[in-house]
């Protein structure tokens, strides 16, 4: 295992700064030393770190080039995309925006290290129960799924190439503060937040387990992936747990201070990104990253309440 930047910490582009997930990458680049730039379409919800306005999936590839040359860019995140609903959204944020990145990166005399987050549900539905490795084949079956695996394969053909140095983070479910409102965890907490006392907070919740993930501790994978991972390795990151999508949202009622009558489960279908079980297997990121999660879903979850608006 090498170092890249054992001597001098460098610039940090973070694709997707504004979002729950784009923050806590910032924030851990910036206490580890590096100067972060923050590029995204929308401006920040709070000044203090370099930014740049720029949708990369609309923009031009030598525009991204002297983006990252001009600002002296030694890594580059990819935390862009998210919860968007039509499949054309989410091929220009996940397809797209990987292309016109890799495109522009490639054309660079000094090549920074891309960090690529995508998503456990690139490998489609797994059987009940088991662990997933970097080893089980992806065979996504929704457009979510479908559109995160054509991103991370691109940054994974590019580094077996030799045109990009790069690397792949494949990531649960996140919790923890700031989720995204399209989120089922942000939705939730939306919810709460209007809920009127002694009045019942009827919801349909999926009958699934998957692996949820503070989004400080993908943040700390990153960090650790930017450093010191082989060029076109993948990495599954996770808690190793499989919660009940009941007990997440009992948990969460019961750590913003509802008696536990306030939840009211009602019938009806659940439009899901990817499948009903999710457990990631984390050990190759332990061995490798030497990274662990430390953040409990309980403690997670009551800090994403307290840092609700």
């Amino acid at each position: 295992m090498t170092s890249r930047d054992a001597i001098r910490p460098g610039t940090v582009a973070v694709l997707g700064a504004t979002g729950g997930l784009g923050r806590q990458v910032s924030a851990v680049f910036s206490r580890a030393g590096h100067e972060v730039l923050g590029v995204a379409r929308r401006a920040p919800h709070t000044a203090g770190r370099p930014f740049v306005p720029l949708d990369v999936a609309s923009a031009d590839p030598a525009e991204i080039t002297g983006l990252l040359a001009s600002r002296h860019v030694d890594v580059v995140v990819n935390v862009a995309g998210g919860w968007v609903v039509t499949e054309e959204a989410m091929h220009h944020a996940h397809v797209r925006l990987v292309d016109r990145l890799l495109a522009g990166v490639a054309a660079l005399p000094t090549r920074p290290r891309v960090v690529h987050v995508g998503s456990i549900h690139e490998y489609g539905f797994v059987p009940h129960g088991s662990g997933i490795d970097e080893s089980v084949t992806p065979d996504p079956s929704t457009p979510y799924a479908r559109t995160k695996l054509a991103g991370s394969q691109a940054v994974l053909d590019a580094a077996r190439a030799g045109d990009v140095d790069g690397v792949v983070l494949r990531a649960v479910n996140v919790c923890g503060p700031h989720p995204s409102e399209a989120s089922f965890l942000g939705a939730v907490l939306q919810r709460l937040r209007g809920a009127v006392p002694g009045e019942a907070l009827e919801l349909v919740i999926a009958d699934a387990a998957r692996d949820y993930i503070d989004v400080r501790d993908v943040a700390s994978a990153v960090l650790r992936a930017a450093d010191a991972a082989s060029t076109g390795a993948v990495f599954n990151i996770g808690r190793g747990e499989a919660t009940t999508m009941r007990e997440l949202v009992t948990t969460l009622v019961a750590v913003s201070g509802f008696p536990p009558e306030t939840l009211k489960e009602t019938g009806g279908s659940v439009e899901s990104k990817g499948g009903g079980w999710t457990k990631a297997d984390i050990r190759h990121a332990q061995r490798v990253l030497g990274w662990h999660p430390v953040i409990g879903l309980r403690d997670s979850l009551r800090d994403m309440w307290e840092a609700a608006d």
